[in-house]
C-alpha cells in the first residue's frame, strides 16, 4: 500500500481525523495541544495520528494536503486547516457545528 493510500484509508476510517505532533494525552507541540483542547471542548470523536511515528507519512501528507505545517485537521476527508484556522472556527462557534454534523 502506498503512503497516499494509507492517508486516504486513515481519512476514511473516521469523520474527524487529526494529524498531530504527539498524542492527545501527550501533545509534543503547543499548536497540537490547542487543537486537541478545542476538539475536546466540542466533545468530538476523532482519530489522532502521531506524525512522529511515521516519517514517510509526515512528508507525504504535506504534499497530499498542500499544507506545510502540523497539526492538520480533517473533517469528512477534507482539510479544515491548522491550529490558527481551527482556533478561529472554535472561537466563532463554527467548529462545534462542523464536528457535530460529521459524527
Amino acid at each position: 500500500m502506498s503512503v497516499i493510500e494509507r492517508i486516504e484509508e486513515q481519512l476514511a476510517s473516521q469523520p474527524v481525523v487529526l494529524y498531530m505532533k504527539g498524542t492527545p494525552d501527550f501533545p509534543q507541540c503547543g499548536f497540537s495541544g490547542r487543537v486537541v483542547q478545542a476538539l475536546q471542548a466540542c466533545n468530538a470523536q476523532y482519530r489522532a495520528i502521531n506524525i512522529f511515528e511515521d516519517p514517510e507519512l509526515r512528508d507525504a501528507l504535506k504534499e497530499y494536503s498542500n499544507w506545510p505545517t502540523y497539526p492538520q485537521l480533517y473533517v469528512n476527508g477534507q482539510l479544515v486547516g491548522g491550529c490558527d484556522i481551527v482556533m478561529d472556527l472554535f472561537d466563532k462557534g463554527e467548529l462545534q457545528g462542523m464536528v457535530a454534523a460529521a459524527q
